[in-house]
């Protein structure tokens, strides 16, 4: 079976649950859970019960991917993502975001918990995510040319649709509060950053970093939907504070942050520009 084969098998396995496709998509990462508790779903589904979806075993990834109406819009929410450190190949860690781009989401919106690398983060603070640096060692896209998917050599000059990053920074405006917006690096993981590596990463222009999203974003452009990126400051980065880093402090910051982040990604969801329906 192909990957073209493999995601039309994930597609019809969720749309035979619920058949009116989403046209947004959005992926909860660590400690961001919660956002799912008031989500308005009207379908639900274990990862397990999706072919091709990789197992989730990190504490605060859920493993299910919920349906729902937002308003006028169908809302398709990825509670967890695999990581590439949990030892899944960039095919498997992209798969359930090619799944939803696949369906034909026009959108998707990738959230994550960071660690604050530049000056003036707080624990909770928010971030849009204006652009990235892949030092994962790896790509997504490497490999085969998965031509009906997308071009060989996709255009990255504009990961982060300009549009949304605004839409996002208007809202938080409107909340109240800390505005950032700023550049995410991905490290593999699972260690934690060396304070010498933040300071690397300080020098080439990174504002937060963290372990996932970039595949996710890379995969997501491939197939020609745009991007939005949310990253939840949830520990200063190593050298920066002076408190050990821990998984655990990173669920728990993100918990206080839920109330915030829930708000912008309510108000997101219903104030995303989408394209007319086309009438057949």
């Amino acid at each position: 079976m192909n990957a073209v084969e493999r995601l039309d098998a994930a597609v019809e396995k969720v749309l035979r649950r619920k058949g009116e496709p989403p046209r947004i998509g959005v992926v909860l990462g660590s400690g961001l859970g919660a956002f799912a508790d008031g989500f308005p779903a009207d379908n639900e589904i274990a990862y397990t019960d999706i072919p091709g979806f990789p197992p989730v075993a990190v504490k605060g990834h859920a493993g299910r991917l919920l349906t729902g109406r937002f308003g006028d819009r169908r809302i398709a929410v990825l509670q967890g993502r695999a990581h590439f450190y949990e030892g899944h190949s960039m095919a498997d860690v992209v798969f359930p975001v090619r799944t939803l781009c696949r369906m034909g989401i026009e959108v998707l919106v990738l959230t994550n918990a960071a660690g604050g690398i530049k000056p003036g983060f707080s624990p909770g603070d928010l971030m849009i995510i204006r652009d990235h640096i892949n030092l994962m060692g790896d790509n997504p896209l490497k490999g085969d040319d998965a031509a009906p998917l997308g071009p060989r050599f996709p255009d990255m000059s504009a990961a982060y649709d300009p549009a949304l990053r605004h839409l996002a920074t208007r809202i938080l405006e409107e909340m109240g509060g800390a505005v950032h917006e700023g550049v995410y690096a991905a490290m593999s993981g699972p260690s934690y950053e060396t304070p010498a590596e933040i300071r690397m990463l300080a020098g080439m222009g990174a504002d937060a970093v963290g372990m996932s999203t970039v595949p996710e974003t890379l995969a997501a452009r491939h197939m020609g939907v745009r991007v939005a990126g949310i990253s939840c400051i949830t520990n200063l980065a190593a050298g920066i504070g002076d408190q050990a880093l821990s998984h655990e402090e990173v669920a728990a910051t993100a918990a206080l942050a839920s109330e915030r982040f829930r708000g912008l990604l309510t108000k997101m969801l219903k104030r995303i520009p989408l394209e007319p329906p086309v009438r057949t």
